[in-house]
Order: structure tokens, then C-alpha cells, then sequence
């Protein structure tokens, strides 16, 4: 399985990620692919202003290739490409992007699944919410748990 993994610090092209995915692809009949933006507001509904993504550059980087190999291992995917940003989010900017190929849609499906519910509790992110009514660094929620509970190895 090939994958490929990127820590972003600037705003990317979504579209442009998937159409060079799919230029590398042979004969795969499933693609699947997963577009994760800011949010405009906070769970208690106040305005953000910017999400803020703290990292470390090595294990941050290291995290997201474990999540992807991870995945090539459980799923029958022929290839993996997963770009994270970090730094400043503006609200409706992209977050995050997945993209799962296969011979059948059933493993990428999956393989796309399983690699958001990891990112959301096992990449190493620091992630804060600057919203007009203050400040507040994000934690895995209990639901995000329970989704990453469902791959249990």
C-alpha cells in the first residue's frame, strides 16, 4: 500500500489533493475521499475567530504516518494520502484531508472512517478555539472516544 502523509502550515486545495490522487491511481474502483473545516462556531454556538493547531514537528509528523500505516495494514486499500494543517484555521478554511483508494469502495469507505476517528483522538495536535468570548484549548470528546472504540485492536 502506498500512503502519503503531510503536515500543512499554510491553507490547501482540497480539490487539488484529490485530483493529484487520483492522477496516481491505476486501476482502483473505490475513492473515497473526506474534507474536515473550522467550524464558524464553538459547541456553546459563540463566533470563532481562528482554531489554532499546535504541533511538534516530529511526532506530530510521526502520528499521522502510524494512524496511515495503521490503516493500509487493516484495510485492503492500494493507497493513502492524508494532509493535516497546523498553525491558524480560519473558519471554513480545510483542516484536514483523507483520501482512500481500493478495488471496491467497502475498505476505502472504511479506510477513510478509521483514519478520521484516529486523528481525532491519537494525532498529536494541541488545538485551542479563539472565539469572541475567550479562549479554550479542545479535548477529545467522549463521542470521539467511543468512535475510536469502535477499531479496537
Amino acid at each position: 500500500m502506498r500512503h502519503s502523509t503531510c503536515l500543512a502550515s499554510d491553507r490547501f486545495d482540497p480539490a487539488l489533493e484529490l485530483s493529484t490522487f487520483l492522477g496516481q491511481l491505476s486501476d482502483e474502483g473505490g475513492i473515497v475521499s473526506f474534507v474536515g473545516v473550522a467550524r464558524p462556531t464553538t459547541r456553546g454556538g459563540s463566533p470563532v475567530e481562528r482554531l489554532f493547531l499546535d504541533h511538534h514537528p516530529r511526532l506530530t509528523g510521526r502520528s499521522l504516518e502510524e494512524v496511515a500505516g495503521a490503516a493500509g495494514d487493516r484495510f485492503d486499500v492500494s493507497a493513502l494520502r492524508v494532509v493535516h494543517r497546523f498553525g491558524e484555521v480560519a473558519p471554513g478554511e480545510a483542516i484536514v484531508f483523507v483520501a482512500a483508494a481500493s478495488a471496491h469502495r467497502r475498505a476505502a469507505f472504511e479506510a477513510a472512517d478509521y483514519v478520521m476517528d484516529r486523528l481525532k483522538t491519537d494525532a498529536v495536535f494541541w488545538k485551542r478555539e479563539d472565539a469572541v468570548d475567550g479562549s479554550h484549548w479542545i479535548e477529545p470528546t467522549d463521542s470521539d472516544r467511543a468512535e475510536r472504540a469502535r477499531w479496537s485492536e
